[in-house]
């Protein structure tokens, strides 16, 4: 298992990889996600069941890490573009 550097430690091209990687990753988990959510709002609404409704909008808390991980990728590249 190989430890992952970190930002501070990866060259511009490897950030620049990296973002790219991270946002083909948040775009197809957040299209699942969206997807997901519909769904599980669908069948709340036909079942009556309020406790989907909750699950439905609290799922998307997952991705909250990696667009928090992609914020900062994003911040080291401006941070270094500005130097």
């Amino acid at each position: 298992m190989t430890k992952s550097k970190k930002l501070s430690e990866l060259t511009l091209d490897e950030l620049y990889e990296e973002k790219k990687k991270r946002k083909k990753i948040l775009s197809v988990i957040g299209i699942a996600m969206l997807t997901v959510c519909g769904i599980l709002i669908f069948f709340a609404a036909k079942n009556k069941n309020n406790a989907l409704y909750a699950v439905a909008i609290c799922s998307s808390v997952s991705v909250m890490a990696g667009i928090a991980y992609l914020g900062q990728v994003e911040k080291e590249i401006k941070l270094r573009n500005n130097k």
